[in-house]
């Protein structure tokens, strides 16, 4: 595991747009912010992007082609209840579109991360912690542990 980037994700800020447009923060290994309670009720959920495969910057085109094919997959998938336009807001700054979806279960965003590049992305089911999930294909094909 990258040490620098674990600390990057830890740092940073993962806010959901709320219906009505405020937004709830998420953090690595904190609970479920109030604002979202009733959104995700006692379902799974997950904060997912397709942006920056593998952790380096890509394209705007291709990244918002690959956001656009995530969202279509997402959308797809029957267990998937909601999805919300979310944004990953590092600690220097950086910006990352992504997306919240609720009823997803964590294997789909598992394969979902893999399949676009992901090292990792944040879950969690009701109003539980929200956990860094690593994308463990991705891992092993970078060669890091």
């Amino acid at each position: 595991m990258d040490e620098r980037l674990l600390v990057t994700y830890r740092r940073t800020d993962y806010r959901v747009r709320l219906p009505g447009g405020s937004t709830a923060s998420l953090r690595v290994d904190a609970p479920v912010p109030a604002g979202l309670h009733a959104l995700v009720g006692t379902s799974p959920w997950g904060f997912i992007t397709a942006w920056h495969p593998g952790s380096r910057r890509a394209p705007r085109d291709a990244n918002r082609q690959a956001q656009r094919r995530l969202l279509a997959e997402l959308l797809a998938d029957p267990t998937t209840r909601t999805i919300l336009a979310a944004v990953g807001v590092g600690a220097d700054g950086w910006r990352e579109p992504s997306l919240f979806a609720i009823g997803t279960p964590h294997a789909v965003l598992e394969r979902l991360a893999a399949a676009f590049g992901q090292r990792a992305f944040l879950a969690g089911s009701g109003q539980g912690l929200a956990r860094l999930i690593w994308t463990p294909q991705l891992t092993w094909v970078n060669g890091d542990s």
